[in-house]
């Protein structure tokens, strides 16, 4: 018997390849018109027993684990709204809202969610879902510290409240950090309260080459022994050739000036090869991931971030797979890339041995379907699975939400 799904304000489809995730296609596609419909559909895919897994831009359908089945796929998009109160730097968003929408409405009030977006034309709810941030973490945190209060409906249906539009609200438990990142296991994320930051007036990019993981690490040594209070600071170290260091800076002109040279002085008279260069804009693709190819996080402790990033690209040379490694270097936080098509076996040994050897934990972001087949583990060893497992039995009960797309199986 097929289950009853027909409720106010949702509409229903049949999936195609195109809705699939993870390589898993679901049975139908549910569109819900906002929150109460969103809570209606959940409810009645809970009394049928069906697993759910949610949607917004589509964009990181292939990221995490292969969902053991997908019943019924919810897409959020209609859930596209933005109540913005300027004057106290706090905004509510709804899930489906495209982060760029958000950003236009925001920068137009003068203000920004300091948070650099890691893929093109994603929406608040998958941001949200996968948890990874861009280069301006350094400065002001990464995107689960910008999260003041969400709602989220629950695997059966209940409408869940947390936190507020207060940025100092204290009531309750602070559950919005777990759906961070959670990949849609706990529950469907319906809209996010963030705080805010006013745009900067100015902004200034430094970026030197480095050719050596020596320089490297004495132009960041020598960046740090300056009074400069950087935004971002990003290393970018590919296979082959000199590494990059770009640090952003931000602040008023006049201010900005003295801590752009201080900047140029520090890189210049340490480890850059050849003077830094200096702009006024970040480039168009900044913070963006690889939109093609396996993608995999690696976190070190911030002072070991050069050497990590020269210890993966060894590794994988070693097994003859090449990768890029980028990501701040100021928080330890970095994202190797493999090229589209690089043989999966390949791919498995590089993260094996890089979990093996280096003992840094690493998470495979996205995995090309090659890889994904080959059985490699997405999360490896994860320390507090247990934990994390009785968290997931006491939001879902029933195991019914995305089942299989985060670590240990959850």
């Amino acid at each position: 018997m097929t289950p009853n799904l027909d409720v106010e304000g949702c509409s229903l489809r049949e999936a195609t390849e195109r809705d699939a995730v993870c390589g898993v296609r679901p049975g139908r596609v549910a569109a819900p018109s906002d929150t109460d419909a969103l809570a209606r559909v959940m409810a009645a895919a809970h009394r049928s027993g069906l697993t759910v897994t949610p949607r917004g831009g589509g964009t990181a359908l292939d990221w995490g684990g292969t969902p053991r089945s997908v019943d019924l796929l919810v897409d959020v998009a209609a859930l596209s709204w933005i109540d913005h109160d300027a004057g106290d730097l706090v905004v509510e968003v709804g899930a489906g809202t495209p982060v760029a929408d958000l950003y236009a409405a925001l920068a137009s009030a003068g203000q920004r969610l300091s948070f650099d977006p890691v893929r093109r034309g994603g929406t608040v709810g998958g941001a949200v879902a996968t948890g990874v941030s861009g280069p301006r973490r350094l400065l002001c945190g990464a995107l689960r510290d910008l999260v003041i209060g969400m709602t989220v409906v629950r695997s059966d249906g209940v409408v869940a409240r947390s936190g507020g539009r207060v940025v100092k609200n204290v009531a309750g438990y602070d559950l919005a950090k777990l759906h961070t990142g959670g990949y849609g296991t706990l529950g469907v994320v319906a809209s996010v309260a963030f705080r805010l930051h006013p745009l900067p007036e100015a902004l200034c990019l430094v970026s030197a080459r480095v050719s050596s993981r020596s320089r490297a690490e004495e132009a960041l040594a020598s960046l740090r022994a300056t009074s400069v209070v950087p935004s971002a600071v990003e290393l970018d170290w590919p296979a082959e050739g000199p590494g990059r260091l770009d640090v952003v800076v931000e602040g008023t002109p006049a201010g900005l000036q003295a801590r752009a040279g201080r900047t140029v002085r520090a890189l210049a008279e340490s480890g850059a090869d050849g003077p830094p260069t200096v702009s006024e804009e970040v480039p168009g693709d900044w913070g963006l991931l690889p939109e093609e190819g396996t993608l995999a996080l690696v976190t070190v402790p911030p002072a070991e971030s050069v050497a990590a990033a020269c210890r993966v690209v060894e590794v994988s040379g070693a097994v003859g797979a090449s990768a890029h490694v980028r990501g701040s270097a100021a928080t330890g936080s970095l994202v190797v890339s493999f090229p589209p098509g690089t043989d999966p076996e390949r791919v498995r040994l590089a993260v094996d041995g890089v979990r093996s050897e280096t003992a840094y934990p690493l998470v495979l972001l996205r995995s090309e379907p090659d890889v994904r087949a080959s059985g490699v583990s997405p999360w490896g060893e994860v320390p507090g699975l247990g934990l994390m497992r009785a968290v997931k039995d006491a939001l879902d009960p029933g195991h019914r939400l995305s089942p299989g797309r985060f670590a240990g199986g959850i």
